[in-house]
């Protein structure tokens, strides 16, 4: 069946029964020519376009997440919030991921600016990358312009709504935390040296720590991917070649858990022999024994906020939700004598 056919047997014009079925942005139907209109798709058992539903209404019904990886449950998680939200106000949620590429972000906001997706949240700490950056913030303000709305999770540098996670006090807090709890030598897996996330949160640690006097050795601080396999590796290099650490800090969970497992695989026990603390309170770390100390990001409330703010009414100057970040100390950092 078409949607000719339909306007036939109701006895309306097709752009009346277009508007009917598709809706429109601009004009609207007779509630008694709707009804017909409806009641003849129905006979025909019509089903109409997505596509043309989409360019009458000029917005489809759908958001579009980025994040950088899907398997990661702080993105998993966010999406959680994401997803809920969405479906509070009627919209289905498309779920797109870079595989830590954040070049290929700006090629995905164009697709779905072609796609007329309703509006974007983009989740994930940006680079210090100022040609990605650029490229991104030109792919989103043509969104805009396309009659979109957005939101990003992270450092608000691309010019739009953006949720902001305290990351580098949520680190002093953790830093105090564990200094109070008796350790003095610390060691660091910073994540990758461009990555603003993990430098912020690596900021913060590494400025408390200072000034309690208890500033690590710089061979103590050891770059890494910002994965659980970069967790792994970096905790494996820091307990071969690096000093001699009380306490090793992962700039996020997913790498203090890859800590976790080479330090079982190169005979370290934790926490007997090193304690290790982790940042954003995964849904994961249920399974982890001994329970890891984090930081905790309400990563649900998180993604909820920047649904909302994503499809709040359009501001002149980018809007700001700060959310802050609280220490939770487990087993894996026990009180030191």
């Amino acid at each position: 069946m078409t949607l000719s056919q339909v306007a036939r047997e109701a006895g309306v014009s097709l752009a009346t029964a277009s508007r009917a079925i598709n809706g429109s942005a601009n004009r609207t139907v007779r509630e008694d020519l709707r009804q017909r209109v409806l009641e003849a798709a129905a006979r025909l058992q019509y089903s109409p376009d997505a596509n043309a539903q989409a360019m009458a209404r000029g917005r489809t019904t759908w958001l579009g997440l980025i994040v950088h990886d899907i398997a990661d449950p702080y993105f998993s998680s966010i999406a959680a919030g994401v997803g809920l939200a969405s479906e509070r106000q009627g919209l289905t949620m498309t779920l797109s991921s870079t595989q830590h590429d954040v070049a290929r972000e700006p090629g995905i906001v164009e697709l779905l600016t072609r796609q007329r997706a309703r509006a974007i949240v983009v989740a994930g700490g940006r680079r210090d990358d100022d040609d990605v950056n650029d490229r991104m913030r030109e792919a989103l303000a043509g969104f805009k312009r396309s009659g979109g709305t957005v939101a990003l999770v992270g450092q608000p540098l691309l010019d739009v709504d953006t949720v902001v996670i305290d990351n580098r006090a949520g680190a002093g807090d953790l830093a105090r935390a564990l200094h109070a709890h008796g350790y003095r030598r610390f060691g660091v897996l910073t994540g990758p040296p461009d990555h603003l996330t993990a430098r912020d949160r690596l900021a913060g640690f590494l400025e408390v720590l200072t000034e309690l006097g208890a500033t690590p050795d710089d061979a103590a601080l050891v770059p890494s991917e910002f994965t659980r396999d970069g967790g792994y590796e970096a905790m494996r290099r820091l307990l071969r070649n690096g000093p001699g650490v009380e306490v090793v800090f992962a700039v996020n969970d997913v790498m203090a858990v890859g800590a976790m497992a080479a330090a079982r695989d190169e005979g370290v026990r934790v926490p007997d022999d090193v304690a290790v603390a982790g940042f954003d309170d995964i849904t994961t770390l249920r399974d982890i024994t001994p329970a890891l100390s984090t930081v905790r990001v309400p990563l649900v409330d998180v993604g909820i906020a920047a649904t909302e703010l994503s499809l709040a009414a359009p501001s002149s100057e980018p809007r700001l939700v700060h959310v802050g970040a609280s220490v939770v100390l487990r087993e894996s950092t026990p009180p030191r004598g």
